[in-house]
């Protein structure tokens, strides 16, 4: 993850796989904060006003969400060099 791409480098087939890659990555962040958002309903249901399913849920919502905003920003980066790459 940690991972730094120069995408002027990369040829325009594998930009696209890097942007099918980010995409597939995004999928699956709003899978886990749609569960996290299940526990949460969850634990109001079941049990009313718990701070543990609140809290824990949360600071995982907020991670998950921390890191999908990388995952735009390198999207961003790479349709931008794609159209680059288009124009020549």
């Amino acid at each position: 993850m940690s991972e730094i791409k120069d995408y002027s480098e990369l040829t325009r087939e594998e930009l696209m796989m890097e942007q099918k890659k980010i995409k597939r990555q995004q999928l699956y962040a709003a899978g886990i904060i749609g569960f996290f958002i299940g526990v949460i309903v969850y634990g109001f249901l079941r049990n009313g006003f718990g701070w543990v399913y609140i809290s824990i849920s949360l600071f995982m919502i907020y991670l998950t969400n921390k890191n999908s905003m990388r995952y735009k920003q390198k999207l961003e980066q790479i349709k931008a060099e794609i159209e680059n790459k288009k124009g020549v």
